[in-house]
């Protein structure tokens, strides 16, 4: 990691920008919720913009990345129903079918029906998937890092705490 320098640092953002206007205008409101709510919108396009070029590049994109990984992290066989599907990647089962409709015609997942109950099925990854999967995550990863990369790891631990709190403060 690159430790931060502060000469070559920029000192004000957009939503510093954003808050000396409001602060004009109007001076009787504490925008300082803007600060952080703003710059975390910004952050999440500028993140999301980032990691669909690095999937795209592997031929995927983010919800097919995310059906991928959340089988890949399942505990071997790596095989999940629709529903668990459905809870790890919060989507709609709608959304979940198209998504192991597309996987599937692709050769990266399949779905068969449980010997034990004809009702139930499961969602695998393929050796396909699997492989593309492996293929991806080290990129996935090192897009993370880059993006990163102006925080020392002591700031990206305390990052991670602090969005933890409030992540888990909102229900999550």
């Amino acid at each position: 990691m690159t430790p931060r320098d502060p000469d070559t640092e920029p000192t004000a953002d957009h939503v510093d920008m954003v808050l000396g206007q409001w602060a004009r205008q109007r001076p009787d409101l504490d925008f300082s919720p803007v600060g952080v709510i703003g710059r975390l919108k910004r952050l999440t396009r500028l993140v999301e913009g980032e990691m669909r070029k690095t999937f795209a590049a592997h031929g995927l994109d983010t919800p097919s990345f995310d059906v991928l990984a959340t089988l890949r992290r399942s505990d071997p066989p790596h095989r999940l129903t629709p529903a668990q599907l459905m809870q790890s990647t919060m989507v709609t089962s709608g959304a979940v079918s198209q998504r192991l409709d597309r996987l599937e015609v692709a050769g990266l997942v399949s779905r068969n029906r449980s010997e034990a109950d004809a009702r139930v099925v499961h969602v695998e990854l393929t050796g396909k998937g699997r492989e593309l999967i492996d293929q991806v995550l080290p990129a996935h990863i090192a897009t993370e890092t880059r993006l990163l990369a102006a925080l020392a790891p002591v700031e990206q631990t305390a990052l991670a705490d602090t969005l933890r709190t409030l992540l888990l403060s909102l229900g999550d």
